[in-house]
């Protein structure tokens, strides 16, 4: 069964975790335990042995039961019921000389023998009824460099195994209630820390295409969850922009198409009223041939910058020259400014060179010169001026007309933006895609476009392009 919940997921995680945790630090602490009890015990009977060694040699081989049980209490705090301790006599054989000693049942080894002749004291840990375990220290008396006597110290281990038993006991009953405390509180934690992630859910259920106004609240708390509401909130206002702005671009669409399409349909039917002779119907073939071309012009631009927000428009980069591009598109619309009396000036500089698409880069300018052509009056001079800026290359083109109003100049690249005395005065009708498809165009080639304009005295459109510098 998978679990779903983040804060049921935490709280596993977080209980697995402590859960392993608390195993290994139980360990080494148990761990840390045994040994600490056994080097104390076997410090205890190397330093009883010591004590009973010196007594040996500085007063002989007799020792009371008391005085054995003075120093198990001096070394462990109390007198132990099971202590053992022999005095062994090399010149006896070794037999035993206690009536509780060891070596009635152990007897000592020659590899001990061996050991206690060189000197060696030796640790080992005996069985006495099969039950009891019992840890016992060989050590030999050595006077004047001979062994006079060999003693034998030993404890039962049962108290130090019954320290461990209640330890392990304790862990069991505290390691259970500690990961059930735990485990509570860590859900509690997680609840509580993941309450704004519910408050979120809830407000992002209510936002649609509908009610895009919404946003999501934080706490306050400069967190990270107030950092994911921002960052979501930010989202929200960028999706909310761009709906609206498709809602408006899906509007004027329509109603630029909408437009050519009514005026083509009410010519037609117009002419099939009544017979017409060829020159009429040849007539209305041409109006409607003129609506046809702004029909196909509004979607070529269209799926142009369709496929520019996209990321699917394609070029064909080329190395291109700046100053034969601008001539050839300067003499392209020569005749349409000579129609209206204006003329061009042209600044070029020396051969100048940028890397894109000639044939878009042709479409920029001829949008930006189309409508410095319609928006300047009659006998006045469109100047078009090549620079190069540093890594740029700057194209300007400068008229002197109608100018932009100040609150229109950041509207005017948006799609079917029109200014206001363009959308009325005769001649100059657009579906005002033109400058919206040089911003892309410019974009996509790395570059920028900028206006600068005062109403009544003129604009400037400066286009920046990455150089390729000699």
């Amino acid at each position: 069964m998978s679990i779903q919940s983040i804060g049921s997921k935490l709280t596993f995680w977080y209980t697995g975790l402590l859960t392993l945790t608390f195993l290994l630090a139980g360990s080494i602490t148990y761990g840390l335990l045994v040994y600490s009890l056994s080097r104390d015990m076997d410090y205890a009977l190397n330093s009883i042995g010591s004590i009973m060694a010196d007594k040996i040699r500085s007063e002989g081989n007799s020792f009371y039961p008391s005085e054995v049980d003075d120093l198990f209490r001096r070394f462990f705090g109390f007198s132990p019921l099971e202590r053992h301790f022999d005095i062994l006599d090399p010149r006896r054989r070794f037999e035993p000389e206690q009536p509780d000693s060891l070596s009635a049942d152990f007897p000592i080894s020659p590899q001990e023998l061996e050991r206690a002749t060189r000197g060696e004291s030796h640790f080992e840990t005996m069985m006495i009824d099969e039950t009891v375990p019992v840890r016992v220290l060989t050590m030999p008396v050595i006077d004047s460099g001979r062994l006079v006597n060999l003693i034998r110290v030993g404890m039962s281990l049962e108290n130090m195994y019954k320290t461990r038993h209640r330890f392990l006991l304790i862990m069991a009953a505290v390691f259970p209630l500690g990961l059930i405390l735990a485990g509570g509180g860590g859900w509690l934690l997680a609840r509580r820390a993941l309450r704004p992630v519910d408050r979120m859910t809830q407000t992002a259920k209510k936002i649609s295409g509908e009610h895009l106004s919404q946003r999501l609240q934080e706490s306050g708390n400069r967190d990270e969850l107030d950092r994911l509401a921002r960052t979501l909130n930010d989202m929200l206002d960028r999706l909310h922009g761009a709906i609206d702005q498709m809602r408006r671009f899906s509007a004027d669409a329509s109603h630029e198409l909408q437009t050519p399409l009514t005026i083509l349909k009410g010519e037609m039917e117009v002419a099939l009223l009544k017979p017409r002779s060829p020159e009429e119907y040849q007539e209305v073939l041409t109006s409607g041939l003129e609506e046809i071309d702004r029909i196909n012009h509004l979607v070529e631009g269209l799926l142009l910058l369709a496929r520019a927000d996209s990321g699917m428009l394609r070029f064909d980069l080329q190395l291109i020259d700046l100053n034969e591009l601008l001539e050839k598109t300067l003499l392209q619309l020569t005749p349409l400014a000579t129609n209206r009396s204006l003329r061009f000036k042209f600044k070029p500089i020396d051969p100048f060179s940028v890397k894109g698409d000639g044939e878009h880069l042709r479409r920029v300018f001829l949008n930006l010169l189309t409508n410095a052509i319609k928006h300047s009056h009659c006998d006045e001079v469109i100047e078009v001026t090549l620079l190069q800026e540093e890594k740029w290359a700057v194209i300007q083109i400068a008229d002197s007309g109608t100018g932009i109003p100040t609150n229109e100049q950041k509207l005017i690249f948006n799609r079917f933006h029109r200014l206001s005395e363009s959308r009325s005065a005769a001649g100059k009708e657009g579906v005002g895609l033109g400058l919206s498809i040089a911003l892309s165009i410019v974009a996509a080639h790395g570059g920028t476009i900028n206006v600068e304009s005062s109403p009544g005295v003129g604009s400037t459109f400066s286009v920046h392009l990455p150089a390729i510098l000699p």
